[in-house]
């Protein structure tokens, strides 16, 4: 929810009462340096016990309700027939409306499902834009995946209130070259997270709706945040500025032949979940589960979290949880913007991003800007962000780099975890950064996996730029500063 001042300012205002705290702690720069350097630059490499504010993802780390902590007392262990997956079951056919459902261990694991059922060699699977995990799955499945955005998606300083949206144009040109039969599905994520958390409207999801039941092609959504996407339907699409979360979410729903998500995003638990309304869909998921996840009734999740997926599905269509982040994200990148910081405009459904070509211009893809950025910026704040631009792509057969879109630094905003004053001082260290930009070099790998990089990989600072970064910082702020 927003509150209007006195003074004309609009201030995001926590709906929640804050009853248990977690301490934090602000490592001194000699100890960030030192952290960041054993890391790799690899933020992912971080350990917790040095960083002041984590802001990698919001992946499992959003704060949870009291009713689902209180839930989780009550679970059912039992292996098979659990009656905790009956009440996710209630939960399900309430607020999406779907009969069948699973379990998965998180969202991944639904997409190596969606990968096994549906994604044979020589398909395509077209999407409004891919997410690594979801790529690297179907790719090794022996598709190809086609992003198929109109071309504003790219832009990072925009007006466009759904740059998530999927040009019908271009899914038609997919059907004509492929035929029916060789597209897996079309997937929508809500929200795209490597644009910048961009949400989808719903008449650009009923549009790609239309064209695929005329050609007998499943519509698949990654429901991940669609509690912040319908959030941003609400406040962005003139027909839905008088209709419900619920309502929203209900007709997103109604569009797909199959959801999946990872629990750990809009309900807040670590955990995922697939959904249909078609039996046959549900049949080919529970022939495979058992494979690979667990018993049908608890899909290798634990039983505490299937109690709290169910309670957090329904508060997810609550009006002040699902504008949460989203309302304290706009208010994070109106204070980027206003110190002149090259943040990712319209704000998002899951994080503040930062355009680091344009931030550090000097450093060229192939050194990795906006690594160097989250390292960087780990660097003077103790916030810890994370790459997504060309580290987050893995190497072509050749072995070469493969360039990215956008070279963004993703700083996320988990649910109901920081306030105001931490978006200021996070906002306020980037603009100290940008002043001193030009101390900022760039990086080399020497410990790279095959296959998503990004998570384990090691990478060195050229010509030791991180020691001067370091200088400068003391010199304007002190030692332990």
């Amino acid at each position: 929810m927003k509150a209007k001042l006195t003074d004309g300012r609009e201030i995001p205002i926590e709906m929640h009462k804050v009853r248990v705290i977690q301490r934090t702690q602000l490592p001194p720069v000699g100890q960030r340096l030192q952290a960041i350097e054993e890391a790799g630059y690899n933020t992912f490499l971080l350990r917790s016990r040095d960083l002041f504010l984590d802001m990698l993802t919001d992946s499992g780390t959003n704060a949870m309700s009291d009713n689902q902590l209180a839930s989780m007392m009550v679970s059912d262990d039992a292996y098979a027939g659990g009656e905790s997956y009956y009440k996710l079951g209630e939960a399900v056919r309430d607020v999406f409306g779907c009969e069948y459902y699973v379990p998965v261990h998180q969202g991944r694991a639904a997409e190596h499902l969606l990968a096994k059922i549906f994604v044979k060699p020589g398909h395509a699977v077209p999407m409004n834009y891919h997410f690594t995990t979801t790529k690297a799955h179907f790719e090794m499945a022996g598709g190809k995946v086609y992003e198929i955005y109109f071309e504003e998606a790219l832009q990072t300083s925009s007006s466009n209130p759904f740059k998530g949206n999927l040009n019908p144009d271009r899914l038609l040109d997919l059907i004509r070259e492929y035929g029916r039969d060789k597209i897996s599905f079309v997937r929508m994520e809500a929200t795209t997270n490597l644009i910048g958390g961009q949400p989808f409207s719903l008449a650009n999801l009923k549009e790609v709706r239309r064209i695929c039941s005329q050609h007998d092609i499943p519509v698949v959504i990654d429901c991940s945040l669609i509690s912040e996407n319908a959030y941003l339907i609400n406040r962005r699409e003139a027909a839905y500025a008088n209709s419900s979360i619920g309502d929203i979410v209900r007709e997103i729903i109604d569009q797909a032949d199959l959801v999946y998500l990872s629990g750990r995003k809009s309900t807040c638990v670590r955990g995922g979940l697939m959904a249909t309304r078609h039996k046959e869909y549900f049949d080919q998921l529970k022939a495979w589960l058992p494979v690979y996840e667990g018993f049908i009734t608890y899909g290798g999740m634990s039983s505490k979290e299937i109690e709290a997926m169910a309670v957090g599905l329904r508060e997810m269509t609550d009006y002040n949880v699902a504008s949460s982040s989203p309302d304290l994200i706009e208010y994070f990148v109106d204070q980027m913007t206003s110190r002149g910081i090259p943040a990712v405009t319209p704000p998002g459904g899951l994080a503040g991003h930062v355009d680091a070509m344009k931030f550090l211009p000097h450093i060229p893809q192939s050194q990795y800007p906006a690594g160097c950025l989250a390292a960087a910026l780990y660097l003077v704040s103790g916030a810890r962000g994370m790459e997504r631009g060309t580290i987050s792509m893995d190497r072509d057969a050749e072995g070469r780099d493969v360039f990215s879109d956008l070279e963004l630094c993703r700083l996320a905003v988990p649910r109901r975890v920081y306030s105001c004053a931490h978006m200021e001082y996070v906002a306020d260290r980037l603009a100290w950064l940008h002043k001193h930009r030009d101390l900022v070099g760039g990086l080399e790998f020497y410990e790279e996996p095959p296959v998503l990089r990004f998570f384990t990989g090691r990478l060195r600072a050229l010509n030791n730029w991180s020691r001067k970064l370091a200088d400068a910082f003391i010199a304007d702020f002190g030692e332990g500063a």
